[in-house]
């Protein structure tokens, strides 16, 4: 390229050594699925064997077959690493040997359930947590996750099922994988395998079927699972255009989450990222103070070290301004125009139209104020 060419330059050094350092980490291989039952861990072990096969050093690191002998029958004569115990509360638990891992160092590692969390005493809080050490060493791994243990789509998989996913990871590891590949299978056949005692044992089956999985709420997880992973597809041929180019395509997103203390909170920032990730879009999330920080209750101050965290995981920016006597309204505004926002997400107002008429709209003082700023107003329906 001629290196006259605006985007042409020389790479800094940090820059060469991520590069390096990117290119010396293990690769993942992620096998998502819509539901508990589509044959994540199956393939995945089947995978394990071929690579086997062709020469390459593989182990098991941890396998949930969950009693199911299809699964159980393909783990064959792979090497398999102890399981740690750990005791916690007069009980003793097996959790996986990262240690014993990165001391054997194989060239591929199968790390079952990604989104586990961990007994305490454990050397990281999250299985993820685990694989991240483990990729850092170049070791290569293979994992597994259900579509509903993604933190961005928390709210939605609530909204569906109704059902309070707890064990969750960061959107952002996810990207992180080398290849991510979709088992999928119809709900029928899903329910179908439920029915014959292939996913859960007898005595859960009737309530598994009348509830998380029925027809709706498997077709539902399905689409939502076939979306991310065309999402993925996307944003990776996004990466290689990028690449070709050597230089911005379009128009640059930025969006603004304004968060207070009420129920939405985190449903707002979970729908920003997903915005902003589709955009390519840099993520800030707003929460203006309107009183001093001791006076806030310890809910409220759970729920900025909370925003704090997911902001984390999100790569945001996360800002908290006084609003020193100030209208809410005016501090987005300023915030909105110092860091070049382009789009706003704002929850439905829980004032009344009385209050509205009297003090005015937050949305109505933004629009006066700002120019070619979208504004997303998110429904507080509850989930």
């Amino acid at each position: 390229m001629d290196k006259d060419h605006p985007y042409h330059r020389r790479k800094t050094p940090e820059e060469l050594l991520a590069e390096i350092k990117q290119a010396e980490r293990g690769k993942l291989k992620l096998f998502v699925g819509a539901a508990p039952g589509v044959g994540k861990s199956y393939k995945m072990l089947q995978d394990a064997y071929d690579l086997r096969k062709e020469g390459h050093d593989v182990v098991i690191g941890l396998i949930e077959t969950h009693k199911r002998k299809e699964t159980e029958s393909m783990i064959k004569d792979l090497e398999i690493i102890p399981l740690k115990k750990l005791e916690y509360k007069g009980k003793t638990f097996k959790e996986l040997d990262v240690e014993a891992i990165l001391k054997r160092n194989p060239t591929f590692v199968v790390i079952d359930e990604l989104a586990h969390s961990n007994i305490p005493g454990s050397k990281h809080i999250k299985r993820y947590m685990d694989v991240e050490e483990i990729l850092d060493v170049g070791i290569n791994v293979l994992s597994a996750v259900n579509i509903q243990h993604l933190e961005s789509v928390n709210d939605i998989v609530h909204q569906i099922t109704n059902v309070a996913v707890r064990e969750r990871i960061p959107d952002t590891f996810v990207q992180k994988a080398h290849e991510i590949q979709l088992i999928d299978v119809t709900p029928e056949t899903l329910r179908k395998r439920l029915e014959d005692g292939k996913i859960y044992a007898p005595e859960k089956i009737k309530q598994s079927l009348n509830n998380f999985f029925t027809n709706a709420n498997l077709s539902a997880l399905r689409e939502l699972s076939l979306r991310e992973v065309a999402n993925d597809v996307d944003e990776r041929i996004d990466q290689v255009n990028n690449k070709e180019n050597e230089g911005p395509l379009g128009v640059y997103e930025r969006i603004l989450v304004c968060v207070h203390y009420g129920p939405t909170a985190e449903k707002l920032i979970r729908r920003g990222w997903r915005m902003a990730n589709r955009l390519k879009a840099d993520l800030y999330i707003l929460n203006v103070k309107q009183s001093d920080t001791k006076q806030l209750s310890q809910e409220e101050r759970e729920k900025d070290e909370f925003w704090k965290v997911l902001a984390n995981q999100f790569n945001a920016t996360f800002i908290q301004k006084d609003a020193n006597g100030r209208k809410p309204a005016k501090v987005i505004v300023d915030i909105a125009k110092n860091y070049k926002v382009t789009q706003i997400l704002l929850g439905q107002s829980a004032r009344t139209r009385w209050e509205e008429i009297k003090k005015g709209s937050i949305v109505n003082m933004i629009m006066r104020e700002t120019l070619n700023i979208d504004l997303h107003i998110v429904s507080d329906g509850r989930m």
